[in-house]
């Protein structure tokens, strides 16, 4: 079974080889990326590419991502920086590092949070689809901190009831470009997918009701340090919102970011974490 994704190059990936941008902006391993381009299953605005040929912004990349029979299977694995903050017979919380999925997906091949338990030694509950067994809530893969996750069945069906009933106090903190203005505030826009870009979202007057609300820790000459309380939970949220008012996260190319300020700051990722 074939899946096709596509992505248009963000300015923060333009002048990149494919390989690296692609495994950049998808998340996905450069080996992966790399056995893609060499099977044929690239294709930039309809046509093959090398893997060391330039990304062009604007260009639109297409990905034909094969599912394998046991790709999902999660297994056992070891994480650097990966912790249990508290435990008991129902709900575990986790402190995630970024670069580490929330569950398998297809064409990831990195860790995963399931995985780095079966490490520990530790099961989640079986409720849920097979992939995403005791999942209640996601981190994207590039966002480190806190998430809560079932172990029993019970922890499970109040954990995803308290999820969509909008009861669960979710608190991060990111850096972002800039200072916003007011240095307090909300972002009431709803998201939706974007047109071009699979992976991607954005502010749309078609999409669903979204509710950030953020106040400015501390200030830096060219970034503001912010605390992010969300009152919805779309994928993409956070990032949607402070790129769509032109303040993107440090280091979230797809999203609008000044590359040379996450590159000064060692950032491969959006630097944004789940502080409780």
């Amino acid at each position: 079974m074939s899946e096709l994704k596509s992505l248009v190059i963000p300015e923060g990936l333009a002048g990149l080889r494919v390989d690296a941008g692609l495994s950049k902006g998808l998340g996905m391993s450069r080996t992966a990326i790399t056995a893609l381009i060499e099977s044929g299953q690239v294709v930039v605005d309809g046509k093959p590419v090398g893997k060391s040929d330039r990304l062009i912004e604007g260009s639109l990349v297409e990905l034909t991502l094969v599912t394998k029979k046991n790709h999902l299977i999660i297994q056992a694995d070891s994480v650097e920086g990966f912790g249990v903050v508290f435990q008991d017979e129902h709900i575990i919380v986790i402190d995630k590092p970024a670069g580490v999925a929330a569950h398998p997906s297809v064409g990831w091949e990195g860790p995963t949070v399931p995985g780095a338990l079966l490490g520990l030694g530790i099961q989640l509950t079986t409720s849920g689809a097979q992939e995403r067994q005791g999942i209640v809530q996601r981190l994207d893969v590039g966002t480190s901190g806190l998430m809560v996750l079932a172990k029993s069945e019970l922890a499970y069906s109040k954990l995803k009831q308290a999820f969509r009933d909008r009861t669960v106090h979710k608190v991060y903190h990111a850096l972002v470009q800039g200072h916003p203005d007011p240095s307090a505030g909300t972002f009431d826009a709803p998201i939706g997918r974007h047109p071009k870009a699979e992976f991607k979202f954005q502010v749309h007057e078609d999409g669903k009701p979204s509710v950030t609300h953020y106040s400015t820790v501390e200030a830096f000459r060219s970034a503001s340090l912010l605390e992010i309380i969300l009152e919805t939970g779309r994928t993409h949220q956070i990032r949607v919102h402070f790129s769509a008012f032109r303040h993107p996260l440090v280091g979230d190319t797809m999203y609008g970011a000044d590359p040379t300020i996450g590159k000064r700051l060692g950032l491969e990722h959006q630097w944004l974490h789940a502080s409780r």
